[in-house]
Parts: structure tokens; C-alpha cells; sequence
């Protein structure tokens, strides 16, 4: 007997509204966007992944504002705790407005790739990047950041705590250092359990009660989402995303004669970058994390290719898109339900066609992926440990 026809049968009988009668397929489908939260291994790459003394560390760096050149912009600029962790506007803005939207770092710890173009292949060197991109940071350098360090007695002291020596004199070394531990602490950064993550449990346990609390409107878009709109070709598993880059029919121009490669230019970026997984910076012995990078090679259909977002928090974290362009929710369904394939690559993505919803369908989609947002109210950020003294 099927799960949900079992609960349709039980909730007749006890009187409360029933689930959907999901098919054997669907319930599949559906199970395999949990358990939440994830398991999760600590980055091999990072020797202070999962480190206390290290996440205390990177905790006090991403709100710290003299790490930029110019001492006016931190990593929670861009990445503010009370706006799911991203900005809220259409291009981020450090120094100057850039190129792309902000991307939330909730959840950030399950990426295999960093960044809309994957110019990242761990969160450490994504750390990296911002310190010294000029129009993000202002520009800084590595030795601005190591010598912060060094010189502040406070994050010295931090160091020594969370590296087990003092600060290096190598600048490039030290500044490789700073972005693993503002990636310990951005790996602390999970999102809480969502009501889809409550029906989920109570769909593989069969339990019609709990099931039944969830909305039907929110099961109507379930059921779109895993089936009609085939949106967990890409939206897979409990964080709602394979990783990978794709093709989706959004503009890929900047402005006026200027165009955003997407993955053809991540790729170009990360072969060429001193801090990917190939290079002296990787910690782990085994080589099995740089695997990755070694094998990736660029192709012509990555071209306007970018990354696929996870969508847990996903209703707190309009505009949506890698240049922003789409306003909300129901705008960013509707570009799915209107498709222009025309706009698609030749050899790109054949998954894709127009979904042709309803006005009625396009809002029970909406209502499904609300309904995969935290049950907080508020995302506030975590509390600045007590002051580091050597002994």
C-alpha cells in the first residue's frame, strides 16, 4: 500500500486533514532531501576544520573591518547574519558595486565548488578572494592581512591558540591561515530545520497526524517540484542542490559590450590560482580533495554556465540569480514556467523546458519552497568569544 494512501485512510478515520497521495516514486523522491541537517566530515584541506579555537578565531575576522585595505568593509558587509547571511540587494556592494549577486554562506560547508563560477574549490581559498579583490575589500594584500595579525595582540594571540604557533613570517602563508579559519567558522553556519524537513520525517515514519500539518499548498508544490518541474534534476538532496553549473536561460551580460564567462572563466581562475587544492596550501596528505580539481577541464557549453544555489532559506534571500535580476520568488517560477529555450546554449541543458504552470501551480510552488525556510524568525549571529590572553 502505498505511504500516502495509508495516511489518507488514517486521517479519514481520526478526522484531520490528510496528505496527498503521494506515488511509491514520489515518496522516493521526496526522502532523499533528508535527513536535515546533513552529515558533514570535516574539509581535509583545512588542518583547523572543526577546531574550536580556530571557528573562535574566524568568528572574530568576519566581523572584523580593518582586514580590508582600507579598514571599512568586513566579511559581514556583504554576509549579514539578519539577511540569511547575504545582502538583500541585486549585485553585492564591498568598495564598489560588483559584477554579482551574493550568495547566502549558510549551509556553505556541503558546496564542492565556491562562488557562481566554482573559481573556489575550497572554502578556505573562497575566504581568500575577497580579501583581495579591490573592488569587494579594497584591495589588500598579503601582507596587509599578516601583518594585522601579527601586530593586533588579541588575534595573535587567537592564532597561536587555534594554529599551535605563533604567526609565521611568510605573508602569503599567514594570509592562507586567515582564510581557514574564516572558513572553521563559516562551516558552523547550518540552517535550522524547516516544516518541509518536519513532513519529510513523518512521510518516511508514516505519520498521517504529522504529516497532516504540513499545508497543501506546500504538498501541491512538493509534488510539482519532484515531478511535473523536474526541479530536483539539480535542486538534489538535503541542501537542495548537485553543486554543478548550468545553463538556465539568464542573461550572461554585465552591461554594454561586457559579458560574464560564468564556469568558462571559474575554471580559467581556479587552474591559474596559487591557493587551489593542487598547489602547497592543501592540507590533506591523502591528494583525494585536489582529485577534483585535477580532473576539471573547461568546455565550450560552460560558457554562461553558473552555479546551482541551494534553496533551503531560499524565500529570505531575494534577488535571486548569479546577476540578481529576478525579484522574487514567483518571478524566478515563472521564468521556469516561460522558458525561452531559444536563450539556451545549443549543447546545454536538455533537462530544461518550458513548465507551462498554472497562475495556481506557479503559486504552490512558491508556497513549497517558503515552506523550506528555517522555523526561527531570525538568523542572529553567533556571540564574539571572551578576549584571548597568552599564558
Amino acid at each position: 500500500m502505498r505511504i500516502g494512501l495509508l495516511a489518507l485512510i488514517l486521517a479519514a478515520a481520526t478526522g484531520i486533514a490528510h496528505a496527498i497521495d503521494f506515488t511509491p516514486q514520489e515518496v522516493r523522491a521526496i526522502l532523499r532531501h533528508g535527513p536535515w541537517p546533513a552529515p558533514w566530515k570535516p574539509d581535509p584541506s583545512n588542518r583547523v576544520s572543526g577546531h574550536a579555537e580556530a571557528i573562535a578565531l574566524g568568528e572574530k575576522l568576519f566581523f572584523e573591518p580593518r582586514l580590508s585595505a582600507k579598514g571599512g568593509v568586513l566579511c559581514a558587509t556583504c554576509h549579514v547574519p539578519y539577511r540569511g547571511w547575504q545582502d538583500g540587494r541585486g549585485r553585492g556592494m564591498g568598495h564598489v558595486e560588483v559584477d554579482r549577486n551574493t550568495q547566502s554562506v549558510l549551509d556553505v560547508r556541503w558546496n564542492r565548488w565556491f562562488g557562481w563560477d566554482g573559481a573556489g574549490d575550497s572554502l578556505w581559498a573562497q575566504s581568500i578572494r575577497p580579501l583581495l579583490d579591490a573592488r569587494e575589500m579594497g584591495g589588500g594584500s598579503a601582507a596587509h592581512a599578516a601583518k594585522f595579525v601579527r601586530e593586533d595582540p588579541e588575534y595573535a594571540c587567537r592564532y597561536t591558540r587555534a594554529f599551535g604557533a605563533e604567526p609565521p613570517a611568510d605573508d602569503e602563508a599567514l594570509l592562507v591561515d586567515i582564510g581557514k579559519a574564516l572558513a572553521a567558522f563559516q562551516e558552523t553556519l547550518v540552517s535550522g530545520r524547516a516544516p518541509f524537513d518536519d513532513f519529510r520525517d513523518a512521510l518516511e515514519r508514516a505519520d498521517p497526524a504529522a504529516m497532516a500539518a504540513y499545508p497543501a499548498t506546500a504538498q501541491r508544490g512538493l509534488r510539482i517540484f519532484v515531478g511535473k518541474g523536474n526541479c530536483d534534476q539539480c535542486h538534489v538532496g538535503p541542501a537542495f542542490s548537485n553543486g554543478e553549473f548550468h545553463d538556465i536561460g539568464i542573461s550572461h551580460f554585465i552591461r554594454r559590450g561586457e559579458v560574464d564567462a560564468g564556469r568558462h572563466g571559474g575554471i580559467q581562475r581556479l587552474k591559474a590560482s596559487r591557493f587551489n587544492l593542487l598547489g602547497r596550501y592543501n592540507d590533506d596528505p591523502s591528494g583525494n580533495a585536489a582529485i577534483k580539481t585535477k580532473h576539471v577541464a573547461i568546455d565550450h557549453r560552460n560558457f554562461g554556465e553558473f552555479k546551482v544555489p541551494v534553496l533551503r532559506n531560499v524565500a529570505r534571500t531575494a534577488p535571486y540569480m548569479h546577476s540578481g535580476r529576478i525579484a522574487t520568488l514567483t518571478e524566478a517560477v515563472r521564468h521556469y514556467s516561460d522558458l525561452n529555450i531559444d536563450r539556451l546554449h545549443a549543447d546545454g541543458e536538455a533537462i530544461l523546458k518550458p513548465l507551462k504552470l498554472s497562475e495556481q501551480e506557479i503559486a504552490d510552488l512558491v508556497a513549497f519552497l517558503e515552506s523550506l525556510t528555517e522555523q526561527r524568525s531570525a538568523i542572529a549571529p553567533p556571540g564574539i568569544s571572551a578576549s584571548c590572553k597568552n599564558p
